[in-house]
Formats: structure tokens, sequence, C-alpha cells
């Protein structure tokens, strides 16, 4: 909190915020301004409304934080949207439509967040709030909400790249960018990657179409292409059961452009399902560096599962948009907290046998129960804790067993 008092002239804020950044990691079973002011103990919920509305908040304080705690020079940068379901047509950047926190067309709030992945942990660094058309051509309904009567309309890539140039203006370095469909297929995104000698692993529909040196072909025609013997089982990471192996093959391009481009290719080891990701990196790379980057995406959902579940990211009932973007803001730094405690944690405090490495999941318990609120008996809680990890271990090890097991067998 030392990081971000000094935005604030006077104690009253500066208290206030602690208190709004303390109600976010508690157990509230709802986090909002009512319930997190009388959590706090004020009489009302003026003081955490006056805070969201009217201080001065940006995603800097984020930043900086997750990057001095977490960096990595083999870092991804990922890019991905979540949706929020929302009553109502006057939250700002409300309509139907998609969200794949619903797995439907839902009246809901989407926004892109810019995801810091490294081998320490990982954290949201930068949000951006996805304005649909049917608001940036309303200047009044935008003004009502608290945006510009100037707010043009942007895509969600276009988003994605205004997060990155700020994130390199700002000085950082980061060798490559990995995101789903959606930014895969925006040419403009990529170019804009490629002029930032920013590597690329970006996934990309089965119908999108490659420059060979033997033609023109869909993604799905040139797998159909590759011989049995350029397959290498390669894992993309370690998972909750286990390292997540697939089938991998590369495809290189003839692209007018320069630096490296490359067709990489995955392969269900147990459905045959293939998925497909456009690459580009300024000199050639390695398979393994490829796959490594792809792996990468799976953490932007761990991102928002821990930021909605722990921090309540996705629990505000605000309106406006300065609201929506402060207490986004706030909630990413309740997460990253938990990332940073988690990272250095593992480094200085080795789990014993027959206990998994602490959880962001388990350290906001025990932050919550031993900190944020006194309790008089914490050898119940950490007894407590010991066992939940005790469990979870010899479940993980069933699993690798589990998983050796059928790998003999292949």
């Amino acid at each position: 909190m030392s990081r971000i008092a000094g935005r604030f002239a006077r104690v009253e804020p500066r208290r206030r915020v602690k208190d709004l950044v303390l109600g976010l990691l508690s157990d509230l079973p709802r986090k909002n301004c009512w319930s997190i002011a009388e959590w706090a103990g004020e009489a009302g919920p003026d003081g955490m409304q006056h805070l969201l509305g009217r201080a001065k908040w940006d995603a800097d304080a984020v930043r900086e934080y997750v990057l001095e705690h977490l960096h990595d020079e083999d870092a991804v940068l990922v890019v991905d949207e979540t949706g929020d379901v929302k009553k109502g047509t006057h939250t700002v950047g409300v309509q139907r439509q998609y969200t794949g926190t619903a797995g439907r067309i839902e009246n809901a709030q989407v926004a892109v967040y810019l995801v810091y992945a490294g081998r320490r942990g990982h954290a949201a660094v930068d949000r951006e709030l996805y304005i649909p058309r049917s608001w940036t051509t309303d200047p009044d309904r935008c003004r009502a909400a608290g945006l510009g009567e100037d707010t043009v309309f942007a895509t969600k890539p276009e988003l994605a790249a205004r997060m990155i140039g700020r994130f390199l203006d700002a000085g950082h370095r980061v060798g490559w960018v990995a995101g789903d469909e959606v930014y895969g297929g925006n040419p403009r995104l990529r170019s804009a990657l490629e002029e930032r000698q920013v590597g690329y692993v970006l996934a990309v529909a089965c119908s999108a179409e490659f420059a060979t040196s033997a033609g023109k072909f869909r993604a799905d025609a040139l797998a159909s292409k590759v011989p049995r013997r350029a397959w290498q089982k390669l894992s993309a990471g370690a998972g909750a059961k286990g390292h997540r192996f697939y089938d991998w093959a590369v495809v290189d391009l003839a692209e007018a452009r320069s630096g490296s481009h490359q067709l990489l290719i995955r392969r269900n080891r147990t459905t045959g399902e293939l998925a497909y990701y456009r690459c580009w990196s300024p000199a050639p790379v390695p398979l393994a560096t490829l796959v490594r980057v792809a792996g990468a995406r799976w953490r932007v959902e761990e991102t928002f599962q821990a930021g909605k579940g722990l921090a309540g990211l996705d629990e505000h009932q605000v309106r406006r948009f300065t609201s929506w973007s402060r207490w986004v803001t706030l909630a990413m730094l309740a997460h990253a907290f938990l990332a940073v405690v988690r990272a250095d944690a593992h480094a200085r405090h080795p789990a014993p046998d027959g206990l998994i490495p602490l959880t962001c999941n388990e350290i906001q318990r025990l932050f919550t129960t031993l900190v944020v609120r006194t309790v008089h008996d914490a050898a119940h809680r950490l007894g407590w804790s010991a066992w939940r990890r005790r469990h979870q271990a010899r479940a993980r090890a069933s699993h690798y067993r589990r998983q050796a097991a059928a790998q003999a067998w292949s």
C-alpha cells in the first residue's frame, strides 16, 4: 500500500484505499462498495464511492509492482478478454454480447486484459474496457457513463495493441505475446508486434490461409500434409494434474516480410483434435520455444479465475467508467499481492515433503484469517491449512502416477 499512498494528498483516502484492498482480499461472500464499507466499519458507502469516483488511479502501480517481483527474461505477455454478466443498460459498456464467462450471448460487460506470465508467477498488468458501437454512436449515453463524447470504437485487438504499446513505451521489454483466435486473426496487431520486434504465437482458425513455397493453403490442409516423423511430443507446461503433453509440428511459411514466419500445429494425443497458431519471431527459434509460448496462454485463464474468485475482480456494482477502471485496478493489485507472496514463499520457503507449495487460494485464506481478521486459535487455522495442502499433495501425486503409468503403456 505504500506504493500507492503517495497518490493521495490526505490521510483519509489513503486509509480508505487500504481498507478497500483488504476488503477485496477478505472472505466476504459478495464484494462491492456497500459490503466492504460495512466490513471496514464505515457508517455508509459514500466514502468508498467517493474514493472510486474521484481518486486518480491508473494501472502503473500494478505494472511496476508485478514486474519488480515477478520479472523474468523469458516472460510472455498474454492478451485475452473476459466478460461480466450485468443487469440493466446503464452500466458502462454493457450490451447483449457473447461472453465466454457465460458461454452464450448475455447482457454483459467485456474487458481486455494484459497478463504478465513468467516462471515465478503471473498477474494482470493492464486493462481496457471494450466499448461497443452501440455506445460510441450515442454521445449522450457515453457522457452519462463518464466516457468522453469523442470516444471512438476500438476492436479488442486494437485494445490489446494499445496496452502492449503502453507496456513497451514504459521501458519494459518482453520477447513474446500470446493470444487466442480473436487476436491471431487480426493483421494490424500482428504488424504492430513485428514493427516492435516482439515475437508472437497467436491462435488462428483452421480456415486461416498461409503462403508456403508450394502455394497458399488453409491451416487444416497444411496439417494433413505433415509427415508422421515431423510430430514431436512436448509439454505445454504443468497443469493441476500433471504436464500437458501434446503432439506438435511446425511448418515454415514463405512470407515477404522479414523475420521467421511459421505455422504451429498442436494435436491432442487422445482425441486427435488440432489447434493452429500463427507464429513470428525476429530470428528462427526452436519448436520448444514456440510450444512454451503457446502454453503460456493458459495463464490468463488462471489469472481471471483467481482475480474473480479471490479479489472480487468481477463483483463491482458501479456504472461509470472511472469507478470501473479504479475498482478493477485495485482488484488487480490485490491479486498481484497474492501472486507475489506465492512466488516469494516458493523461493524462500520450499514446501516440506507431503505438502504442496502454497497456492494463492491458501495464501488468501491464511492472510484473511491471521492478518485481516484477528483470531485467537491460530494453531487451529494453521492445522487446517496443513490438512488441505496434505490432501492436495496426495491428489497431485496420484494424478502424476496415473499419468506416468499411462505414458508407459503408450
